[in-house]
C-alpha cells in the first residue's frame, strides 16, 4: 500500500467510511503542545485522537475497541512527522484495518496555511 499524500488527504476529508486517526498526544491534538518547527497547532479536521502509546500492548480486539471502527475499515494515521503513525499503521493492519500512513503528517499539513485545522479547547482562546 502506498503512503498518503497531503493532496490526497485534503481531497478525502469528510469522506464516508474513512477514519482519520491522529496518533499524537492529547496535548498535541488539542494544539496545547507542539514542535517549534510548526507554525500552526491543532489537528486535521475530522480526526480522532488515540495516542499510539495506547495501542501498544493491545491485542487485535483491544485495538478495534479503542479505535471504534469495524475491522476492514480504511484508516489513515498521522502524527507529527510520520514515525509514530508508521508504528500505528502496523498495529492497525494486524488488527484487520486497511491502514495507511500520512507520512508528511502534521508537519507537512500545518505548513500550508490554505489547509484547514481544528484545535481543542486548550487552544480555542488563543
Amino acid at each position: 500500500m502506498s503512503v498518503v499524500t497531503c493532496e490526497e488527504l485534503a481531497r478525502r476529508l469528510g469522506e464516508e467510511g474513512l477514519v482519520l486517526l491522529d496518533v499524537r498526544t492529547a496535548a498535541e491534538f488539542a494544539g496545547a503542545a507542539g514542535y517549534p518547527c510548526d507554525e500552526r497547532r491543532g489537528h486535521v479536521p475530522g480526526a480522532r485522537n488515540v495516542d499510539v502509546q495506547e495501542l501498544l500492548g493491545l491485542d487485535a480486539d483491544g485495538i478495534r475497541e479503542r479505535i471504534g471502527a469495524p475491522a476492514g475499515a480504511e484508516v489513515i494515521a498521522y502524527c507529527h512527522s510520520g514515525g509514530r503513525s508508521a508504528t500505528a499503521v502496523e498495529l492497525l493492519r494486524a488488527a484487520g484495518y486497511d491502514a495507511r500512513n500520512f507520512a508528511g503528517s502534521w508537519h507537512e499539513w500545518s505548513a500550508d496555511p490554505a489547509l484547514p485545522l481544528e484545535a481543542g479547547q486548550a487552544d480555542a482562546a488563543a
